[in-house]
């Protein structure tokens, strides 16, 4: 079972509902490039077909996931302890630079934050969640294993 908050269930609905409505933009551009006739050298067509398919297989990957997902509620979570929506700031041990991570359920790809977006099921997530500040929390990484410090939780 995966936990994500109540801001990203409404993002994934959201993000549901624009695919679905897709489906009749899709279908249209799959009908007119058959109407340009021959299919086997028609790029139209296949490029269509082939965003059709990508359209259909996030649309079930999304609703699996929307119908597996609990949505984490935040008022039973100490303040103290990282979990999900938390923004753990933390100080590398080796050379003492800090960064913020904000632990989210599905990261959404924007670099536009001061934090830094960390799934609860990347290394990083995983031994960040139930931390509390003063924790050192070792994290394996490709290059190694990493210790950082807990300093702040918000």
């Amino acid at each position: 079972m995966e936990f994500i908050t109540a801001d990203e269930k409404k993002t994934l609905e959201q993000k549901l509902t624009d695919l679905k409505a897709n489906r009749p933009v899709l279908t249209n551009r799959i009908a007119e490039a058959r109407a340009l006739g021959d299919l086997k050298e028609n790029a139209d067509y296949h490029a269509a077909r082939d965003d059709q398919g990508l359209n259909e297989a996030e649309i079930r990957r999304l609703e699996e996931r929307l119908k597996s997902a609990k949505v984490a509620d935040e008022k039973q979570v100490p303040k103290d302890v990282a979990f999900l929506g938390s923004v753990v700031r933390l100080r590398d041990v080796e050379d003492g630079s800090e960064d913020s991570y904000k632990l989210v359920g599905e990261a959404t790809g924007r670099f536009d934050s001061d934090d830094v977006e960390v799934t609860v099921q990347s290394p990083m997530g995983e031994a960040m969640m139930k931390s509390r500040v003063g924790d050192v929390i070792k994290v394996d990484l490709p290059r190694g294993i990493k210790r950082f410090e807990v300093v702040e939780i918000r």
